[in-house]
C-alpha cells in the first residue's frame, strides 16, 4: 500500500474559501438595500466615484502589495504556530502575477458595474433598507465596506482555485514559508482560532493477495470433494422404481390370473363348529387339540318332566 504525497485538496480551509461564490447574490442584494436608505444628492456621479475609490480601488492596490493569506477568513485565521508543514508550503506558493492582476481588475470592474446598477435602482428597496432615513454618507460608507469585502472574497476564491489545482509534486518541492516572512509578505487578518483537521488523504489501492488455505480450509475442500448423500427426492424416486411391477412372463400372458380363478373349483366351506385350539406343551414339544364342547343340560330336569307325564 502506497500513500500519495501532500495534496492541497486535503485542506478544508481552501474549500471554505470557495463559499464566497455563493455569497455574491446576497451581498449584491444587501448593497441594493444600503444604497436605498436615502435619495441621491445633487452630485450622484461624485458620490459614486468616492464610494468606488474607498471600496474598490484602495482594497485592490492593498491586495496587490500584500496578497491575502489563504489561511484567513477575515475574522478568524489559523494560528501561525499551529500551521502544518503543507500549509506553510502552500503559503509560499503564489499565483502568477498575470493571474493576480486579472483577478483584481476583473473584480474591480464587476464591483463598479454592480454599484452603478444598484444605485440607479435603489429606490425600489427604499422601504426595506436596514438604515432607512439615514444620511446619504452613511449609506455610501457602508456600501464601500461591502465592496471591499467583495474584493477580498474575489482574490481568495481565485487563489483557492489555483492552489487546489496544484499537483502534490509541486507542493513538495516548495520551501515552507517562515512566520516572519509570512507577516511581511501576506495580509492575514482575524483571530487565531481556526484549527481544522485535514481531510482524508487519498490512498493508492493495491491488490490484496488471497489468504493461504488453513487446516479448516483443507478440511472443507476434502469434504467438498466427497460425494453428497442422496437427497430425499432422489430416495423417493428410487423407492418408486423398486415398487414398479416386473414384466409378465409368457406363461402369465397365456394364462391370466383372472381366468384361472374363474375355472378353478370353489373351495369347500369351512366347518361351522368351533375351531380346535392348539396348545403347545413346552416339555414334550407336542401339540394337543382340545375341542370345546358345549355343556349339556342336567339329567334331573329331563327325568322330572317324564314323571310328571306318567302321573298325569
Amino acid at each position: 500500500m502506497t500513500v500519495a504525497g501532500p495534496s492541497p485538496r486535503s485542506e478544508p480551509l481552501l474549500w471554505l474559501q470557495l463559499l464566497g461564490l455563493g455569497l455574491l447574490p446576497l451581498e449584491a442584494l444587501l448593497l441594493l438595500l444600503l444604497l436605498g436608505a436615502s435619495d441621491p444628492g445633487p452630485l450622484p456621479l461624485l458620490e459614486r466615484s468616492l464610494c468606488c475609490a474607498i471600496g474598490v480601488l484602495a482594497p485592490a492596490v492593498g491586495l496587490w502589495r500584500l496578497p491575502a493569506d489563504p489561511w484567513s477568513l477575515l475574522l478568524a485565521q489559523v494560528p501561525q504556530r499551529g500551521r502544518r508543514e503543507i500549509q506553510q508550503r502552500l503559503s509560499a506558493l503564489q499565483p502568477p502575477w498575470l493571474l493576480r492582476l486579472a483577478s483584481l481588475v476583473g473584480v474591480a470592474v464587476l464591483s463598479l458595474v454592480l454599484l452603478w446598477w444598484c444605485d440607479d435602482h435603489a429606490a425600489v428597496a427604499s422601504t426595506f433598507s436596514p438604515v432607512a432615513e439615514s444620511p446619504r454618507l452613511v449609506g455610501l460608507l457602508l456600501a464601500a465596506a461591502l465592496l471591499a469585502l467583495l474584493q477580498w472574497q474575489g482574490q481568495q476564491v481565485v487563489q483557492a482555485l489555483w492552489l487546489l489545482s496544484r499537483p502534490p509534486q509541486e507542493v513538495a518541492a516548495v520551501v515552507p514559508m517562515a512566520a516572519a516572512a509570512l507577516e511581511r509578505t501576506r495580509f492575514s487578518p482575524g483571530l487565531p482560532l481556526l484549527l481544522l483537521a485535514p481531510l482524508r488523504a487519498s490512498v493508492a489501492a493495491t491488490p490484496i493477495a488471497p489468504p493461504a488455505p488453513s487446516s479448516a480450509g483443507s478440511t472443507a475442500a476434502v469434504a467438498a470433494s466427497q460425494p453428497e448423500p442422496p437427497r430425499a427426492s432422489e430416495s423417493l424416486e428410487l423407492k418408486a422404481l423398486s415398487l414398479r411391477p416386473e414384466p409378465l412372463t409368457k406363461a402369465e400372458v397365456s394364462d391370466p390370473p383372472g381366468l384361472s380363478a374363474l375355472v378353478a373349483p370353489a373351495p369347500a366351506p369351512a366347518p361351522s363348529g368351533p375351531r380346535p385350539e392348539v396348545h403347545q406343551d413346552g416339555d414334550a414339544n407336542r401339540s394337543v387339540a382340545a375341542i370345546a364342547v358345549e355343556p349339556e343340560q342336567p339329567a334331573e330336569e329331563q327325568q322330572g318332566t317324564d314323571l310328571d307325564q306318567q302321573v298325569s
